[in-house]
């Protein structure tokens, strides 16, 4: 018997005020509709329009070091990674650590 692995996500969605909001998940239809119910303190004042970007991962910790990379993206490289500018640059750049270095 094959053990089902889950497919994880990153994604992007675009807010009622404009605002960008990274995420990740497991289920995005799901996660979407939760949003839209505001179960995120972010996304319950600032209500999602729509889901703009997805990317697929291959497990939970790939997605979560995605995710926090993306967000430490300032917003304009965030809509180059939308329109698609940016996912050959993105395939080959390694994540890079926030450490200050001694």
């Amino acid at each position: 018997m094959r053990v089902r692995r889950r497919k994880w996500q990153v994604y992007i969605l675009q807010c009622k005020d404009g605002s960008l909001y990274t995420g990740m998940t497991c289920d995005i239809e799901r996660r979407y509709k939760e949003h839209v119910r505001g179960s995120s303190r972010y996304t319950l004042y600032n209500p999602p329009v729509r889901l703009l970007y997805t990317e697929d991962c291959h497990d939970r910790p790939g997605a979560l070091k995605r995710e926090c990379q993306i967000k430490s993206w300032p917003r304009a490289k965030k809509l180059a990674l939308i329109s698609g500018a940016g996912r050959l640059n993105e395939a080959v750049s390694p994540v890079v650590s926030k450490r200050k270095r001694k």
